[in-house]
């Protein structure tokens, strides 16, 4: 019972974790003026799945299902913050429009909550520091972060 309960309890700070990041790139966005790019806002949905795989997890529990969803949610994560930095690191890739923006505000999520899943910087653009790392280097370590927990839970005997 005890390790059940400690894998809810991961589970719920995981979620926590990720809601928090949501809420920390809103206030970068609003009060910093760092506009998130369409990688940033497609990173936005991978923290928005991984927190409800994990409450998921715990109300239903189905521990092993949801921690393997949130895992592969983080990996996709990862990519995309790792491919941001990429990006950045090569800038010339772009020609001064992101073609990925179009398809990112084209979803009906960006329609109907736009301060949360509006794209509206380019992928290329170099993001302020904050507390010694960039936003997609904060989510690239978080995102690897939530895989191994996610991982570990999903391969847990009796979860």
């Amino acid at each position: 019972m005890d390790a059940l309960k400690n894998s809810r309890n991961q589970l719920l700070a995981v979620a926590f974790l990720c809601i928090l990041s949501i809420v920390l790139a809103l206030y970068l966005q609003i009060y910093e003026m760092e506009l998130p790019c369409p990688l940033c806002v497609l990173q936005r949905y991978a923290f928005i799945a991984i927190a409800f795989f994990c409450v998921a997890a715990v109300c239903l529990k189905r521990i092993r299902l949801f921690a393997l969803l949130g895992a592969i949610a983080s990996f996709v994560g990862a990519y995309l913050a790792g491919y941001q930095l990429w990006v950045i690191a090569h800038p010339s890739i772009q020609c001064g429009r992101d073609a990925l923006e179009e398809a990112v505000n084209r979803f009906f999520l960006a329609d109907l909550a736009p301060v949360l899943f509006k794209a509206e910087s380019l992928c290329s653009d170099v993001p302020q520091p904050f507390m010694v790392l960039n936003p997609p280097q904060w989510a690239l370590v978080w995102f690897v972060v939530f895989a191994v927990v996610l991982i570990r839970l999903a391969l847990k005997k009796g979860a």
